[in-house]
């Protein structure tokens, strides 16, 4: 092992020489936090585990595996097993029932939180506990206190920020089911903040909660417009919802034009709280209403973020992950602003925070604050993931004895009842600060596309894909969106990607041979498996089908129109779904195949 003590890699000094120098109260306390916490990571997660076990110890689920009021690690790692989702779904349900005892938890659960249910089959209810939200809420803290070292004068603007709610769902036992998100925006801890001048958002609260998503987004965008010289920083929770925003100013700005030119909000906003709270602010305004006319009516729609808001110093998305892929068109729209990527959390837990986020995306690192949760990894290698199918239990990390390099699944343990919970997260260790790991987010542990032994998982398709699309900057045409299906409907069966292409100049596009070229190289990019695979005929050439320009939208409509969060919402990077499928299909411009085999011989592993 690497002693984090002795070999600390990449540690950033500057929250510690930051601590001791002239600063506001508030952050100085904030930094000083994070100081305390990664210094003390170890006896953290010790003292961290030893309240969950001691607070849970009478719990139906806990006394399962007769811990007997004990609370030490190992006691506790050669009793409780490790899980997955569907090993608990038997307690989750009879919670969702209506039983009130203590299963999981001492503490009543409040709600449960909803995952996407887009990355990985059904949407999964998440328990969770009234003072959970505390702890949420202390990791929000830490966020501006860290940016403040890297941006000055972030209290002198505002922030336009796209962010949404989604009308909850009730379990049998009367329980509310909602999404992280939703949760915290409807409680007090954000609707009754209090004032920041460093979280001044353009958005009232009435727009951000206010249940139809049109309408919302509307409002929002046209607090954005009204308060334009006073946005220094724009952003959303995924790189995709920002580019919805900036889709839908596309398709509306004539109405915002209309609006502010009159002083009259758009008749379709009909939520009475919307209205209230729009009539302070929208004021008739027809040199802002031409400003936007001339802008927005421009063919040309480049660096429109600056154009719009020219004061923005960067853009608050999550590009990490599958979100890399929206970074050519968000630094289209935005000249190259930075995107800082500030915090790591899902609906189980929130995890830790980007101690450095205005680093470059491809750098982006998460450190854990040990204080959220008790964590665990598993090593993720081709021995260990055998040894976790097997009956033997799969040996555990814990976060201090992290090795940098080496890749991990994240386990947690919280306070509302998860024990050695598999989140599904593959993370790397790229360093440390102080003696806190820190981690790149590598990709959910899954496998997208399989058709005979072949198994493709997220990330080396998105690295397939960013392979071929090198082929098309000649033709300045970028890949805006995609997603993918094992087509086994013929024999043999073959790999459909669809691509939503975003061509500059019409009469520069890329031709037919080009994209069946892009085709051949995504074949090239894939792993060892495939490429034999199609040497021998058992996989049929890999199919690139592009569509028609705003298809991912109305594909992102219709699964909000199902119940997706907005603020949740990732584009399915495979899909099966009959009427999603017929969606897509429907929308075909064109197909295109390889037409060459991939390079593959016995002594090519990779």
């Amino acid at each position: 092992m690497i002693s984090p003590s002795s070999s600390i890699m990449a540690v950033d000094s500057t929250l510690s020489s930051v601590v001791g120098a002239s600063f506001s109260e508030k952050d100085a306390k904030a930094l000083q936090f994070i100081e305390e916490m990664t210094k003390n990571v170890d006896s953290v997660q010790e003292r961290i585990l030893g309240e969950i076990l001691s607070r849970n110890a009478d719990t139906e689920y806990l006394k399962r595996f007769q811990l007997n009021g004990a609370t030490d690690r190992d006691t506790f790692k050669s009793k409780v097993p490790v899980v997955t989702y569907e090993d608990l779904q038997p307690e989750i349900q009879r919670i969702a029932n209506g039983d009130k005892s203590p299963i999981l938890s001492s503490h009543p659960i409040s709600e449960f939180l909803t995952s996407s249910g887009t990355s990985a089959g059904e949407r999964k209810l998440m328990p969770t506990i009234h003072e959970e939200l505390n702890r949420r809420q202390l990791l929000y803290s830490l966020l501006m206190p860290v940016m403040n070292l890297y941006v000055p004068g972030l209290d002198k603007g505002k922030g336009l920020y796209f962010l949404f709610i989604k009308a909850e769902t009730k379990t049998p036992g009367g329980l509310l089911a909602r999404p992280v998100l939703t949760s915290y925006y409807k409680s007090d801890h954000f609707k009754s903040r209090p004032y920041d001048p460093f979280n001044v958002y353009t958005s009232p609260n009435e727009t951000i909660l206010c249940p139809d998503s049109i309408q919302s987004m509307y409002a929002q965008m046209l607090c954005g417009l009204i308060m334009r010289e006073e946005v220094l920083r724009v952003g959303a929770v995924f790189a995709s919802g920002l580019l919805k925003a900036i889709r839908f100013l596309q398709v509306n700005w004539k109405q915002f034009a209309h609006d502010i030119e009159t002083g009259t909000l758009n008749p379709k906003v009909t939520d009475p709280s919307v209205r209230e709270c729009m009539s302070k602010i929208l004021k008739l305004n027809p040199e802002l209403a031409a400003f936007i006319t001339k802008e927005c009516s421009e063919e040309n729609w480049e660096c429109i973020i600056t154009r719009i808001w020219p004061n923005t110093k960067y853009l608050d998305v999550i590009v990490t992950g599958a979100m890399a892929q929206y970074i050519p068109t968000l630094e289209y729209y935005s000249g190259g602003l930075p995107m800082a990527c500030t915090m790591y959390a899902s609906s189980e837990c929130y995890f830790g925070l980007n101690l450095k986020p205005m680093c470059k995306p491809s750098e982006v690192s998460y450190t854990i604050m040990p204080n959220m949760a008790y964590f665990e990894f598993l090593p993720h290698d081709d021995s260990s993931a055998q040894d976790s199918s097997r009956d033997s239990p799969p040996r555990l990390v814990d976060l201090a004895d992290l090795e940098v390099g080496k890749e991990y699944e994240l386990i947690v343990t919280t306070y509302a009842g998860l024990c050695r919970y598999r989140v599904g997260d593959i993370l790397r260790v790229t360093g440390f600060h102080n003696a806190a790991p820190q981690f790149r987010f590598i990709r959910r542990k899954n496998v997208l596309l399989s058709i005979d032994s072949d198994k493709t998982d997220e990330s080396e398709l998105q690295q397939a894909i960013e392979n071929a699309s090198v082929l098309l900057k000649e033709f300045n045409t970028s890949v805006v969106e995609y997603t993918s299906y094992a087509d086994t409907k013929q024999i043999p069966g073959h790999y459909v990607i669809y691509w939503e292409l975003f061509v500059k100049d019409a009469a520069n596009a890329p031709t037919g041979e080009v994209l069946s070229q892009c085709c051949f190289q995504m074949e090239e990019s894939l792993n060892a498996v495939y490429r034999q695979c199609r040497v021998a005929d058992s996989i049929g050439p890999l199919e690139i089908r592009v569509v028609k320009n705003g298809t991912f939208e109305e594909l992102m409509d219709y699964a909000i129109s199902r119940g997706a969060s907005i603020n949740q919402y990732k584009v399915p990077r495979c899909v099966s779904f009959t009427p999603i499928m017929e969606l897509l299909d429907s929308r075909v411009v064109s197909k295109h195949f390889s037409r060459a085999l991939p390079h593959w011989t016995p002594d090519r592993r990779r």
